[in-house]
């Protein structure tokens, strides 16, 4: 067995590996006020769900006691908040958690993976609440408006709560401005059921009660709707709506000794963490260092578009490259 004629390692670039190490830790001091914000956001999260949790429980013995279906339907919206944060926690948690050589990416995916369950069981339950309101079309079922507009306020109570909670982190996390958004409909439904359980206490009109339950399910539909999109979106391994991947190409061959970007790839790992790779072929007039180049690559994929996760395969021509190199879609640049 031939040995190395010299180490592949040197002494220069252990030092200036140990040295970019101290500027991480480094910059790690400078990142804690970041994770306050991050713990801040898990707190009210957190807080935020159990009040959703304890008055959706309230909201369901309610509507049967009651026998009213617009605080049922109340409830499967409240649902779909507690999924929301529950989500949202579950993110936090699992980007904490480090990639294993068996989950090289880590378990982003698993909050796509329990939203999709999620909505599933949601519609089941709009089917559900949707097939009692038309049967009692014809039932006249009666309904205790007092009990229902007492049990009606309270929950307008817990959700101006959760949104005064959650409005505290939104601006700080995405997870969290989600759950604001999730929240704010909410609120909107609660107003419904109260207007309901007002109407059938003091005029009796006990079809406020459907009335209001066909109007929460539209909306736990409309809001799914979008939530679907994004899923779908996702495990389709869409590119992220927020970038557009040909001005993202011109921005990268604008860096000095690029001459050509081809076979790129962005996509999503869940909300808010994307990934890119990309092949580039190198300027054959470019005498720079090709370190210098990347780091200005990253400068741009990162910086710029905010991509954390980036893999950039530096070529001088194009011998050997296997890939499929997507070029069709670059074609679009000349007529730009």
């Amino acid at each position: 067995m031939r040995l190395l004629s010299k180490p592949l390692v040197g002494p220069e670039s252990i030092r200036s590996f140990t040295d970019s190490k101290k500027n991480m830790s480094a910059d790690h001091h400078h990142s804690d006020h970041g994770h306050d914000h991050r713990g801040a956001s898990k707190r009210h999260l957190a807080y935020a769900l159990a009040i959703v949790v304890f008055y959706m429980i309230v909201e369901v013995v309610g509507g049967f006691m009651t026998g009213s279906l617009s605080l049922l339907a109340h409830a499967g919206h409240m649902l779909t908040d507690s999924l929301s944060m529950t989500l949202a926690l579950v993110a936090m948690h699992f980007a904490e958690r480090k990639a294993t050589p068996r989950h090289t990416y880590g378990f982003f995916r698993f909050e796509v993976l329990a939203a999709l369950a999620n909505l599933v069981i949601l519609w089941l339950v709009v089917v559900e609440l949707l097939q009692h309101a038309f049967g009692r079309l014809h039932d006249h079922a009666e309904i205790e408006g007092g009990l229902m507009l007492i049990i009606a306020l309270g929950g307008l109570v817990a959700n101006i709560a959760v949104t005064m909670i959650l409005y505290r982190s939104s601006g700080h996390s995405v997870n969290v401005a989600a759950a604001f958004t999730h929240a704010m409909a909410d609120l909107l439904g609660s107003v419904g059921v109260v207007v309901s359980g007002a109407l059938i206490w003091l005029f009796h009109w006990h079809e406020a009660d459907l009335v209001v339950t066909v109007l929460l399910c539209l909306i736990i539909l409309w809001s799914t709707w979008g939530i679907l999109k994004r899923v779908l979106h996702v495990l389709l391994e869409g590119v992220p709506k927020h970038i557009d991947v040909h001005k993202m190409c011109r921005a990268i061959e604008a860096v000095p000794g690029v001459g050509l970007i081809h076979d790129i790839h962005v996509w999503t790992l869940t909300q808010g963490i994307e990934a890119l790779t990309a092949h580039v072929i190198i300027d054959p007039e470019f005498n720079g260092r090709q370190d210098d180049m990347l780091i200005k690559l990253r400068e741009v994929v990162s910086g710029e578009y905010g991509i954390k996760h980036l893999t950039i395969q530096l070529e001088t021509k194009l011998t050997g490259c296997e890939e499929n190199h997507h070029v069709d879609n670059l074609l679009a640049l000349a007529d730009l």
